[in-house]
């Protein structure tokens, strides 16, 4: 529990943390009753789960750079939550390990693709599996360490008015978020595009980094809205700082948007054969609809929610819109992973969602469990002062019960 009282956690996570740890465990044990029935889709469907959760947390962990580069009061009332997705990371290692037995299951077709091509003589070594798993321990070994530093420095300028952690952190998230954009690019095309072995993408790299930020907003957008409505936060949250959340949702809305656009208007304008493989069953077959969905639901609707500046200090109405770019996040993953094993055909995607429900009850559970170990509010933060001067004089947060 938090050490401050003024600003300790409200009891309400304990609750969501017991709440969805069973929920996890429950769904988890139907997803293993369906892997039973069905052992083709066990990886896949984890693959779907596991990386919707690790998006979020990786997405933390870049929002909480991007705040410390660019300051503003928006980040100082998120920084908890920001800290502790990016402390979700060791347990993410640990629900790594599964993938780590199906990769040659996942990505037999990729190797077979390799092996069979005419233009090679032998399979592509950097597909190996050793070669794959030993680039994911340089990836969560990059992740930790900057998790760790951010997290420690933040404690320690909790403990003191001494600025230089304030500078320590600041100095690390400039080239921390370089090294964020080098390992997510190359843990997307391990993970994710390696799954079509004759398909590549030179921005591949900046579409998965902006899916992951907008994961990781759309989810610290639900938790704000989750701790406005009760005290300490109910009485420091105020409707700027749900309209500065709604503006940066917007933002990486837009953004996905254009790395999605771009990526498909580069290949389709080359119609090189290597690169429409990844389209051709995503925008002929039945696939289409799902991205047609995507389309609507992912950018158009949020697009035009978002545009008015009511929706985005109300937050209740800025929570549904965030629900449903979460939930259009599992559809994309859903429409990327789904084609490379059934190109012809969209199944139900029943395991996809009792695996990701699965590991997100675990996932939240550890969540509110680190969420609640601190204050909710980083107590010796220059830009604090700020924050709770403006909530003297502003009114909560609309949408939220008095």
């Amino acid at each position: 529990m938090s050490e401050n009282p003024r600003y300790a956690a409200p009891q309400s996570l304990a609750q969501i943390q017991q709440r969805s740890l069973v929920a996890g465990i429950v769904a988890l044990a139907f997803w293993g009753v369906g892997a039973l029935l069905h052992p083709d889709q066990i990886f896949k469907s984890y693959l779907v789960g596991y990386l919707f959760w690790s998006g979020i947390a990786l997405g933390s962990l870049a929002v909480l750079m991007l705040q410390y580069l660019t300051g503003g009061e928006w980040g100082v009332v998120i920084r908890r939550p920001l800290e502790a997705a990016t402390r979700t990371l060791p347990v993410l290692v640990l629900l790594f390990i599964p993938l780590a037995f199906g990769m040659q299951g996942l990505y037999a077709r990729a190797h077979t693709a390799q092996a069979t091509d005419t233009s090679s003589t032998s399979p592509d070594p950097y597909l190996f599996t050793k070669f794959v798993l030993l680039r994911a321990a340089i990836y969560f070994a990059v992740w930790l360490l900057l998790a760790y530093l951010l997290n420690h420095w933040s404690r320690k300028q909790d403990g003191t008015t001494d600025q230089r952690w304030s500078r320590w952190l600041q100095t690390l998230s400039g080239p921390g978020l370089v090294v964020y954009g080098f390992t997510a690019t190359f843990a997307g095309i391990d993970w994710v595009m390696s799954l079509q072995a004759d398909w590549n993408s030179t921005i591949f790299g900046m579409l998965v980094m902006g899916s992951q930020v907008l994961s990781a907003l759309a989810f610290i957008v639900i938790i704000s809205v989750v701790l406005a409505a009760s005290p300490p936060l109910s009485e420091v949250l105020a409707p700027k700082h749900f309209h500065d959340l709604g503006k940066l949702l917007l933002t990486f809305v837009m953004l996905w948007a254009y790395f999605a656009f771009s990526q498909l208007l580069v290949i389709w304008a080359g119609n090189l054969p290597e690169e429409i493989t990844f389209y051709m069953p995503r925008l002929v077959g039945p696939w289409r609809w799902v991205g047609l969905t995507m389309i609507v639901f992912e950018f158009a609707l949020p697009f035009l929610l978002l545009l008015s500046r009511d929706l985005k200090r109300h937050a209740r109405g800025l929570a549904i819109v965030a629900i449903i770019v979460l939930g259009m996040r599992f559809i994309d993953l859903f429409w990327l992973i789904g084609p490379a094993f059934l190109p012809g055909a969209v199944p139900l995607p029943w395991m996809e969602f009792l695996a990701t429900i699965g590991l997100g009850g675990v996932w939240l559970a550890v969540f509110m469990l680190q969420l609640r170990r601190q204050p909710l509010l980083p107590l010796k933060e220059p830009a604090l002062s700020g924050v709770l001067e403006h909530a003297r004089f502003h009114r909560k947060p609309e949408g939220l019960p008095l």
